[in-house]
């Protein structure tokens, strides 16, 4: 087995390398003057399992396209297989065509990936399952929620209530529902005004005196998440957590969280967390549950015992 990393998560990557004991592989990474990306593997690979980890995440163009190049050069150093390991899939927003003339971008990803000469991918959170099927090869989805859900099993929540920003999410919030024992389900209403901003319009279920955990797969600018915890707030909730898979802040999401009635964000090492000061973020890491994912893939065993939570 190789493992290399590219440049979106290095210390991600380190911290795999640490859990399974395993080093990482040495990779030059240079650029020409005109900006071009140049990857050069400085260790033999022939006949090795290489398994490359780079979440495409902020800027996503460029750590795409130097995943598309380390894949391209293991792939023509005779590597017999090559997993791509993206904690975080990017342009998985852009996955069906909601207005007229757009592209579904992240079809595309996924062609670019195989092409590449990618022969597996391993994943977490994806926006929707169905992005699997956009692949003609392997994908291992894994999920962040076994990582989230045992802490906040070691919370002191009183009557929790799982909440869904949107209805797209309330499959995420059954599963978290079904994780957390006595705990109930709660649904936001909202209508989307932008890129930036939504309108809630109603919450159905019980949320009064409760502790209310919102889930969600990623946050950017955080508009979903501060417009539910408003309505929940005027609805009597005694405390809101919010927990997302992928949390890609910026600094107008960063100030929303900053006055708004979150107690606590939730989440997880896949991409970079920035220490945003004033802002009260609790940063899990999935270095255990990816390396268990790649030592799984790599010995050809099953990776379904990840899903569970004990």
């Amino acid at each position: 087995m190789k493992l290399f990393t590219g440049s979106a998560h290095i210390k991600l990557a380190e911290t795999i390398s640490a859990y399974l004991d395993h080093p990482l592989a040495h990779v030059e990474r240079t650029r020409f003057p005109d900006g071009e990306t140049f990857v050069k593997i400085t260790e033999n690979i022939r006949g090795h399992d290489v398994f490359i980890i780079q979440p495409t995440c902020a800027p996503p163009n460029e750590h795409l396209m130097e995943l598309l190049i380390m894949i391209d050069a293991a792939q023509r150093a005779s590597a017999t297989r090559i997993t791509a390991v993206l904690p975080f899939y990017g342009y998985a927003r852009q996955d069906r065509k909601d207005q007229p003339r757009v592209p579904i971008t992240a079809k595309l990803v996924a062609n670019l990936l195989t092409a590449a000469g990618a022969d597996r991918i391993l994943t977490m959170d994806l926006h929707s399952q169905q992005i699997q099927g956009f692949f003609d090869i392997p994908v291992d989805h894994l999920y962040a929620s076994p990582v989230i859900v045992r802490y906040l099993r070691s919370l002191d929540l009183h009557e929790p209530v799982v909440v869904a920003p949107d209805t797209g999410g309330v499959k995420m919030a059954y599963a978290y529902h079904n994780m957390l024992a006595n705990s109930d389900i709660a649904i936001v209403s909202k209508q989307r005004k932008n890129s930036t901003e939504v309108e809630v319009i109603n919450v159905v279920g019980d949320v009064r005196d409760r502790d209310c955990i919102i889930v969600d797969d990623m946050t950017s600018t955080a508009g979903t998440l501060c417009g539910a915890a408003e309505q929940l707030k005027e609805l009597g909730a005694r405390s809101i957590i919010a927990a997302v898979s992928h949390c890609m802040l910026n600094e107008t999401g960063a100030e929303r969280l900053k006055h708004s009635h979150i107690d606590e964000l939730i989440t997880t090492d896949s991409v970079p967390v920035p220490d945003w000061e004033g802002v009260p973020v609790r940063v899990l890491s999935i270095a255990d549950l990816m390396g268990d994912a790649i030592l799984r893939i790599h010995h050809n065993e099953s990776v379904t015992s990840l899903f569970r939570v004990d």
